[in-house]
């Protein structure tokens, strides 16, 4: 049940929306329309934007996502900042439910020497996301509703990431994967335009995009973050390809599903980052270039980027936190009369 304010996003007023969003397509609801998908006032998203904007973006189809996200009338512009990812409170069956459809239906975990190597792409690439976004749910976790005190989870980290090593291995296969996708097209993303009108910030943004793609201890660390060279091999490689790309349009079409509105945002940006990271990496020839022009729409870049950015503080949490967790949990399975902290969450 999605029961907190905090899994809620409410909607920007009109007049906070930068001119160029406004063109060719936009929907704004009213300041004061909080109508949640759940039918609860307070379940809404924080849709409030400041006046920065993107400019000069084409729209370009991505065959690994469900539907081409472009701008259109049945989308909206959020600030993540106003937005975090963390405990929002949605948990039971409906939560459950989701998890179960993605790895069931379309991402199963098959028995070790029964699955292609691009299977086991696809189930630890998912596997590693919902690792990450557990980790960052336990990191900013509600500990006392009655007081809203906040804080860390150390048990559900614990529960849900750290005591399982191929979860954790799983997060870090991601990490390099998209790693790998925003290195690999770094021409295109060093030369696209972050032109959103507020010439300091542009100027900000273009030097933190260049240190990135251009960092020597990153390149040096992570030379060939993800050998994508080896898939597809075979006269069965296009069509297990297109099998791969009809299971994750559907994992991306059920993140539709997800009953809370900041849960759906947050699911649903880092499933077009995975998908933008797929789609870069698989439009190559046999030489590692870019086959053709790579196109990206804005919302996939900022999709891409920001997934990067979760999954490397997720992976920085587990290195700065994890030993510690680990150790306190194990005291507590050893000795039951300690007192374990928090609840489960989806």
């Amino acid at each position: 049940m999605c029961r907190l304010r905090d899994c809620s996003v409410c909607e920007c007023p009109e007049n906070e929306f930068p001119e160029p969003f406004k063109k060719p397509f936009l929907r704004v609801l009213p300041a004061d329309d909080l109508a949640c998908q759940e039918g609860k006032p307070d379940n809404a998203v924080d849709r409030t934007l400041d006046s920065r904007a993107f400019k000069g973006w084409i729209e370009a189809d991505n065959p690994w996502t469900n539907d081409d996200e472009t701008d259109n009338g049945e989308m909206t512009y959020v600030n993540l900042l106003l937005n975090p990812e963390r405990y929002t409170g949605y948990v039971g069956s409906s939560a459950r439910r989701i998890w179960d459809a993605v790895y069931s239906e379309n991402c199963p975990k098959y028995p070790s020497g029964e699955i292609c190597q691009e299977k086991k792409v696809l189930y630890k690439l998912i596997s590693g996301l919902h690792s990450s976004i557990s980790i960052h749910i336990a990191a900013d976790y509600l500990l006392d509703e009655s007081t809203n005190k906040w804080g860390q989870n150390p048990e559900l980290m614990y529960d849900r990431v750290l005591r399982y090593p191929d979860r954790v291995r799983n997060l870090y296969f991601t990490f390099l994967f998209v790693l790998r996708a925003v290195t690999k097209a770094a021409d295109y993303l060093e030369q696209a335009e972050y032109d959103t009108g507020n010439h300091t910030e542009d100027l900000k943004t273009q030097s933190l995009v260049r240190q990135l793609l251009h960092n020597p201890k990153l390149q040096a660390a992570c030379p060939l973050p993800f050998d994508e060279a080896e898939l597809w091999q075979g006269q069965s490689g296009p069509e297990l390809k297109l099998q791969i790309q009809k299971q994750f349009r559907n994992i991306s079409a059920l993140m539709d599903c997800v009953g809370c509105e900041k849960c759906r945002l947050w699911g649903k940006l880092q499933v077009l980052g995975l998908g933008t990271a797929l789609k870069i990496l698989f439009s190559v020839d046999g030489q590692n270039q870019l086959s053709e022009s790579l196109q990206l729409q804005r919302n996939e870049v900022i999709a891409l980027v920001n997934l990067l950015n979760r999954l490397s503080e997720s992976i920085k949490y587990v290195c700065e936190q994890g030993p510690s967790i680990e150790k306190i949990m194990e005291r507590q399975i050893s000795d039951p009369s300690e007192t374990r902290l928090g609840k489960s969450s989806a």
